[in-house]
């Protein structure tokens, strides 16, 4: 082993910093898993919404069948922040959540698991 004086050690030692600095930033990015708006909203899709609240798969399942509205895009299911809240506010002020579902979907113009997008021929993710 060769013995290195301090300034050395320190200038090897802020070279392996930076080094590591710059790979752990490569991998955030990476990482880092794109987010979906429609029309200036956040879509979550069915793995945000279970690690946002908490849940199973088949929780979410159940609260699909229970009214929580829910958009199929290519194959794919996403739910609307607005309509998160909705749901979770009625759950929890303990409203019969499951009662007017197809009601609710018709007032919006959009059938429940039909496709968002502005010209309603095309998903629109961005």
């Amino acid at each position: 082993m060769i013995p290195l004086d301090k300034e050395t050690f320190e200038a090897y030692m802020e070279r392996l910093l930076e080094q590591v600095e710059r790979v752990v930033g490569a991998l955030d990015k990476k990482n880092k898993k794109p987010q979906n708006y429609l029309n200036g909203e956040r879509l979550y899709d069915n793995q945000d919404v279970c690690l946002l609240l908490n849940i199973s798969k088949r929780t979410l399942q159940r609260y699909r069948d229970n009214g929580l509205k829910y958009y199929t895009i290519l194959h794919k299911t996403y739910y609307r922040e607005k309509d998160l809240h909705e749901f979770i506010r009625r759950y929890f002020d303990g409203e019969n959540v499951g009662k007017d579902k197809t009601e609710e979907c018709e007032e919006d113009g959009q059938a429940e698991g039909g496709i968002l997008s502005d010209d309603e021929s095309e998903p629109a993710i961005t």
